[in-house]
């Protein structure tokens, strides 16, 4: 744990504290800036007097991995003051949008530019995989962009349900609905596998605007899930590459042992790029707008699950 970053006294002192940039169950997110230079940074604030020892735990264990973190890619915990009734966790400020928001904007959309998006993200999982941190709720909503210039950095956020693993399998059943591997809703233990899974659905929704898989119940979308059952439907992906579709094949594997790790994802001739397509894909911005726009009228409901909403769920999915 980087002690360092702990500061003593009232963050008010330091920051002044501006609008609300998002909020959550127990904790809302404001922009601050330092007094002492006018820097702007996001300053997530936690109602401690909210949490269950559940959420907790959670807190504790994203703290200690994110003041471990060093990666261009991964969004940066800079300071902490932990008050009597609110935990604030000062943390570079990410004002360029989510991923799926930046792809709508895009003048210019194709394969080779969803293979550049998505490679730094697959290099800072490798990262974190090297250290045992398992980020275990990889969505586009976790992709955030630096600022809102062109060339901005993408970068991983939301540590939340991350978690160390030494050689022990990880059991609890978290993440969100349509992401999450096949393994955690079977039950029966998961290793750092289940974050290459999440990363073959975003990259399958990069390049046709839907999911791979979809249900308005939870209990089939798990049965489709564990079956990986999904389909290059036509005309949405007529145009798509074989290179591509290769890679999400190696990618949604039920079987975590026969799933590409990182290394293999960034050797794999897509990533690289020598042969990814560079024909624009209009059509699929078209989509990603409507996926947009369903996914924020739905974000109620696709909210990550509490761990104890999981294992019902779960339950009643494999009895």
């Amino acid at each position: 744990m980087n002690s360092s970053i702990y500061k003593t006294g009232n963050i008010k002192d330091a920051y002044k504290i501006d609008k609300v940039l998002g909020e959550g169950s127990f904790a809302v997110v404001k922009k601050g800036i330092k007094k002492s230079t006018n820097e702007e940074f996001a300053i997530k604030i936690i109602d401690k007097t909210a949490l269950e020892s559940d959420d907790q735990i959670a807190l504790q264990t994203e703290v200690e991995i994110l003041s471990q973190i060093d990666h261009p890619n991964i969004v940066k915990l800079y300071e902490i003051y932990d008050e009597k009734t609110r935990f604030n966790m000062v943390m570079e400020l990410m004002n360029g949008g989510e991923l799926f928001d930046r792809i709508v904007e895009k003048e210019h959309y194709s394969e080779k530019e969803a293979a550049d998006t998505i490679r730094p993200i697959v290099d800072a999982i490798r990262y974190c995989h090297s250290m045992g941190i398992a980020h275990r709720d990889l969505k586009p909503e976790n992709l955030l962009y630096a600022s809102p210039d062109p060339n901005a950095i993408i970068k991983i956020t939301d540590f939340g349900l991350a978690k160390v693993i030494s050689n022990e399998l990880m059991t609890t059943a978290c993440g969100t609905p349509g992401y999450v591997a096949p393994e955690i809703l079977e039950g029966k233990g998961y290793d750092l596998a289940v974050d290459y899974w999440s990363i073959g659905v975003i990259i399958y929704v990069m390049l046709c605007g839907y999911p791979p898989f979809y249900e308005e119940s939870n209990e089939k979308l798990f049965e489709k899930i564990k079956k990986a059952e999904y389909e290059f439907a036509s005309p949405y992906w007529d145009d798509i590459s074989d290179y591509a579709k290769d890679l999400i094949k190696k990618l949604l594997v039920p079987d975590p042992k026969k799933r590409l790790n990182a290394d293999e994802i960034l050797s794999h001739p897509w990533i690289v790029g020598d042969v990814t397509p560079r024909k624009k894909l209009p059509q699929v911005t078209e989509k990603i707008k409507e996926f947009n726009a369903k996914r924020r009228f739905k974000r109620a409901q696709l909210m990550v699950l509490a761990a104890n909403k999981w294992r019902n769920l779960v339950k009643s999915d494999t009895n």
